[in-house]
């Protein structure tokens, strides 16, 4: 992990950028927000999305810690993902880049062909 972090650039905005660059690591965070999801809920949130490169990116997205991967010994075994405290703090991030999308098309008359932006709140920590 250490070779990943050295690679990043120094300037703040493009180390933001390159940590969640890619097409579907925002998709995946913005999924993870709301509560834990295992992968097989990712993939049917998430179609267009390959098996390998939901694991891939999932991987990446655990190498700079914005997802937090565990395990559970059961029989069939169980895995879940959850973001971690810092893949949450991007939530105000991630809406603003869903709001300025509903804007975009709003623009340019394809209001019609877009989601909603929701996340659901999470619980409150006990």
């Amino acid at each position: 992990m250490h070779d990943v972090i050295k690679r990043l650039p120094a300037l703040p905005v493009e180390r933001a950028l390159a940590v969640i660059s890619g097409r579907w690591k925002a998709v995946i965070l913005y999924h993870l927000l709301d509560r834990p999801q295992r992968l097989s809920e990712l993939r049917r949130l998430i179609p267009a999305i390959s098996q390998k490169v939901l694991i891939q990116q999932l991987r990446e997205l655990e190498e700079h810690r914005l997802v937090h991967r565990e395990v559970f010994r059961q029989v069939p075994p169980r895995v879940d993902y959850s973001a971690t405290p810092l893949g949450l703090s991007l939530e105000p991030v991630l809406l603003a880049l869903c709001d300025w999308g509903q804007r975009h098309a709003a623009e340019l008359n394809e209001i019609d062909r877009i989601a909603d932006c929701v996340v659901r709140p999470r619980a409150a920590a006990s």
